[in-house]
């Protein structure tokens, strides 16, 4: 991982005069990646050619996937979860099995089906048996309320429900003509179970589609109503190379994915693991003590999580840390959110240099990666493009800027999504998707996001953005996690409010902490309200959702 983490950057947009690699030369590297994480890899002739059957019949589904790997390795465990192990080949039955069931139910290609689970095998399961069906398979975020809930499944148009019992408050006011399949849930629980034991039955399967069904995956909705993403069907183990090229997993780790696999980061866990026919460890429900135990008794190898998950374990006293054997690890794989540098310094200090940052969106999939070497040349950094990605950071006009300047980040990859349901889509630039955030690339090839469009404020003639102010905020040693937002201002315009969240026993000066930012950034990104807080509030991937903020401020000092 280390020639990759010192080889020269992806050029970073359109307009960069360094030739493009070959197609030759792009396809060598691709195998090499995916021959050193176990993707290709020698085995009997029968067996390469029953798995590559699997993948012409189904795709690079989902449910391809686990076809092809019951073929390869159906003895090797795939999912172990709180119900206990499933290998490959269990898997693929038990996802058969559950096609039947929802074909007998209605379901058919181009049915939409929802996905309202923990991270379990039943959820892997439900995947796999919508694959087969050819239905496109919507991931309902856990975090909904019971009124988001009712207009995501009318807008996305979802005709049957499987969802884990716990959350029957959410559903039960959907229309009695949604039927419902509970995934995990007590015996007592109204509607069928899906199959729990993996049967070789002489029942014929329903005929493959036509054409694969589509992940679809709800934005974070931090500012409004989560709209839909049509995720692209990958074309093949080539899309897994990209990620593959900066973060070194391989088909022997052992991958716990605590983050939700409704959310990009968590599904691509599954997708990585699949492809590399890895083992998924599984737990519904994210506690930072169990993490480190989970590691510790299944040896996980790789951890899929979003950030606030590892703030959460670094708030544990360090004896409770330290009483975990997690010296298996050697992946850290974030991603969904940003994470302040401090946070990243303590983890890897406390935890080796494991953490991995994928800078991405449910619209474009990956941009950048940073590895361990990158965070510790620059903490604040999203790091470089992977293999077969691009990135440019645009003017207004659409032409690059110098590095170094800050501009609109643009990203071009085989994984660009197909639009949101309601028909829209973002904007392009000479085939590189927006992102909506604005950043900029450094003296290293480093790239650096400094915020969202949106977030940008023009506090007396001058633009900037929050995130710096965060990043200058979190290093006092009061601050345990800080957020900065602009609000209307009578005299500037706009002008920053943070709202701080400091450690237990320890509070925070507000003149000290405008002092602080003054001396870093200088005077126009000081904050001028400054808001005490207990907590956050976060959506169920830990993303700070801004409108719930207070919206009263307290007045100015």
């Amino acid at each position: 991982m280390a020639s990759q983490a010192s080889s020269p950057p992806t050029p970073s947009g359109p307009s960069s005069n360094a030739p493009a690699p070959s197609k030759l030369r792009h396809t060598l590297r691709v195998v090499r990646v995916l021959v050193r994480a176990g993707v290709l890899s020698p085995a009997r002739p029968d067996k390469i050619v029953r798995q590559l059957r699997a993948l012409r019949t189904w795709g690079a589904t989902i449910a391809g996937g686990y076809a092809a790997a019951g073929e390869r390795v159906p003895d090797q465990v795939s999912v172990v979860d709180e119900a206990g192990s499933t290998t490959f080949g269990e898997m693929n039955l038990l996802g058969r099995q559950l096609a039947r069931e929802l074909h007998r139910m209605g379901v058919r290609q181009g049915s939409r089906v929802g996905l309202l689970c923990r991270n379990h095998g039943g959820m892997v399961q439900a995947a796999v048996a919508c694959g087969r069906l050819g239905a496109d398979t919507v991931l309902l975020n856990t975090g909904l309320a019971a009124g988001q809930l009712l207009d995501v499944v009318r807008r996305n148009e979802v005709s049957l429900l499987i969802a884990d019992a716990e959350f029957e408050e959410l559903y039960k006011e959907l229309p009695p003509e949604i039927p419902r399949v509970t995934a995990w849930g007590e015996p007592s629980v109204p509607g069928p179970r899906i199959p729990t034991e993996a049967k070789d039955s002489a029942e014929a399967d329903p005929e493959p589609p036509e054409r694969p069904g589509k992940l679809i995956v709800l934005t974070s909705g931090t500012t409004g109503t989560p709209k839909g993403a049509r995720r692209p069907t990958p074309k093949g183990p080539q899309d897994a190379a990209s990620v593959l090229s900066r973060i070194p997993l391989n088909s022997k780790d052992r991958i716990l994915v605590s983050a939700p696999v409704f959310h990009t980061w968590g599904l691509a866990g599954l997708q990585l693991g699949m492809s590399m026919r890895a083992t998924l460890v599984m737990r519904r429900l994210f506690e930072p003590e169990d993490a480190l135990r989970t590691i510790q008794e299944q040896r996980c190898t790789a951890l899929f999580a979003v950030p606030v998950m590892l703030r959460r374990i670094m708030d544990l006293p360090r004896e409770t840390r330290d009483r975990y054997d997690t010296s298996s690890l050697r992946i850290v794989a974030c991603s969904g959110s940003a994470m302040s540098p401090q946070l990243i310094s303590d983890f890897m200090d406390a935890f080796g240099d494991v953490v991995y940052n994928l800078y991405g969106s449910t619209e474009v999939s990956w941009a950048t990666i940073a590895t361990p070497q990158d965070l510790r040349l620059a903490p604040t950094t999203a790091g470089r493009p992977p293999l077969g990605t691009r990135i440019a950071v645009l003017d207004d006009r659409g032409e690059e800027v110098a590095r170094g300047s800050k501009g609109a980040i643009h990203v071009g990859n085989e994984m660009l999504f197909d639009g949101y349901t309601n028909g829209n889509t973002k904007r392009m630039a000479d085939g590189l998707m927006e992102t909506g955030d604005r950043g900029y690339v450094d003296a290293h090839g480093l790239l650096h996001v400094a915020g969202r469009d949106d977030d940008m404020i023009v506090s007396g003639g001058e633009n900037v953005f929050p995130r710096p102010v965060e990043e200058a905020i979190v290093t006092m040693p009061a601050v345990r996690e800080v957020v900065v937002t602009g609000v209307p201002d009578e005299e500037f315009g706009q002008r920053f409010a943070a709202y701080v969240v400091p450690y237990e026993g320890s509070s925070v000066d507000p003149n000290e902490l405008r002092m602080h930012v003054r001396e870093v950034l200088g005077r126009f990104s000081v904050p001028r309200d400054v808001v005490v807080l207990g907590e956050l509030p976060r959506n169920a991937t830990g993303k700070v959702v801004k409108r719930r903020l207070p919206s009263s401020l307290p007045k100015q000092e």
